[in-house]
């Protein structure tokens, strides 16, 4: 960090704690150079995640449309509230480390079956059929072949 008194380019940090609206860090930096003390804050750039939903319409990510598709599709199952969390914190970790600014609800609805699937295969189709619109029992019936299959495989 440069000095703001006298342009030294190696000044050095004597104090972080957080600042007072918690989404900062205050440092105490001190210049090497000419001794002078200065605050700086230290702030992380959130750049908004948008959602490509069908039709090419966007909307800002929603941690909490996540969570209710997944408690609908775990309802009355034995599937505490903590997993829950645990699910979509999994879940928002895999969008956010794909590092982009736009993901589309596909990927997203993608990811959540996924971690469905190894969580209950109720919940799992109970979703799936819900978020790939099945448009008959056929189709259903499909999926949970699929669903029983794996179970068999393991």
């Amino acid at each position: 960090m440069k000095c703001p008194f006298c342009g030294h380019d190696d000044t050095r940090v004597i104090d972080s704690r957080p600042a007072e609206d918690n989404n900062s860090i205050r440092r105490r930096r001190v210049c090497d150079e000419c001794g002078k003390r200065f605050t700086t804050y230290e702030k992380i750039e959130t750049i908004p995640l948008m959602v490509l939903k069908k039709g090419n319409i966007r909307e800002t990510y929603d941690r909490s449309k996540i969570e209710a598709g997944i408690v609908r599709a775990c309802h009355k199952r034995p599937i505490s509230a903590e997993q829950i969390s645990r699910l979509v914190d999994s879940i928002e970790t895999e969008i956010f480390s794909k590092e982009d600014k736009e993901i589309p609800s596909r990927v997203i609805g993608e990811f959540v079956m996924e971690k469905l699937k190894d969580l209950d295969a109720v919940a799992y189709v109970r979703f799936a059929s819900v978020y790939r619109e099945f448009k008959d029992v056929d189709t259903f019936m499909d999926e949970l072949k699929k669903v029983l299959d794996k179970e068999d495989q393991k």
